[in-house]
């Protein structure tokens, strides 16, 4: 199943379903009226409504998409979290996973652009693979980790490095408004057979910057999941951002950085793409 949050173009406002093939089933009549309740029933609930009668069918091409969770709880991002990201970012390759967050307010959808401030000369793209959680937990065992992931979703943490390596903490650099492109939709976990073997890449104008596989992550889902909820529990909704691979406009020689004009498109297997145009903010 694919979930999404969606808004009817002759209405607008924000609804959430589950896209087919060429319509998209709406929860709403159901009493599932956002992303995070959606996701906090589950897949079996949800797959329920597909078996149902179907009533409340709308033609995709009627809509526009949302981020499918617009307002995450938390946005939990790792850094450095593929072995040749590290080596091109000249850091350490880390020990222990390196944990940051990404503010809720920056987050868009797909086909929304990225606005790029006049305060940074140095926007940067990173695909990332993303964990949406499902069940609510705290001190998960490694092996237990399948039992609270709902499914997986593509991020794009566009990132102000010029403001982000100004300090030692990255927050305020990765979470400008519109550095948060989410989607197209949330992937149920069932639909995913190794979310560990999955290729992951980002284009502009046709141009492959990153290409790489999830199988290079040094911290996998286990230990990311277990990790996180050791020190905070988390919650349906949460989003865990698994990092980026080599490519990003910060590594490269020369550096490379987004320009207005630019369209980005951001893929993982089995996920779809995640397109952003670019423009000045």
């Amino acid at each position: 199943m694919k979930l999404v949050s969606f808004a009817v173009v002759s209405e607008g406002a924000p609804r959430v379903g589950l896209r087919l093939d060429d319509s998209i089933l709406d929860l709403t009549p159901l009493g599932v009226t956002d992303a995070v309740t959606a996701v906090a029933a589950g897949a079996e609930v949800l797959q329920q409504a597909i078996e149902m009668p179907a009533t409340s069918l709308i033609f995709a091409a009627g809509v526009r998409l949302l981020a499918p969770i617009p307002r995450p709880p938390r946005i939990f991002c790792v850094g450095l979290n593929y072995r040749d990201h590290a080596v091109e970012s000249k850091m350490e390759i880390p020990k222990v996973p390196t944990i940051f967050l990404k503010l809720g307010s920056a987050v868009i959808g797909p086909e929304e652009a990225v606005r790029i401030p006049a305060m940074t000369k140095q926007p940067d793209y990173e695909v990332e693979f993303a964990i949406v959680i499902g069940k609510a937990g705290r001190n998960i065992a490694k092996e237990d980790w399948r039992e609270h992931v709902f499914g997986y979703t593509i991020l794009n943490d566009v990132s102000a490095r010029d403001v982000q390596l100004a300090t030692s903490q990255w927050v305020m650099g990765k979470s400008f408004d519109t550095f948060c492109p989410i989607g197209p939709a949330v992937v149920t976990a069932d639909e995913i057979g190794d979310p560990h073997n999955l290729a992951i890449r980002l284009s502009i104008g046709g141009e492959v910057l990153q290409q790489s596989n999830t199988r290079e992550l040094i911290f996998k889902a286990p230990e990311l999941i277990s990790y996180i909820s050791s020190i905070t529990a988390l919650e349906p909704g949460d989003i865990l951002s698994t990092g980026t691979p080599a490519g990003v406009g910060l590594g490269r020689n020369p550096q490379r950085w987004l320009q207005p004009g630019e369209t980005m498109v951001a893929e993982v297997e089995g996920l779809g793409q995640l397109v952003n145009p670019v423009v000045a903010g």
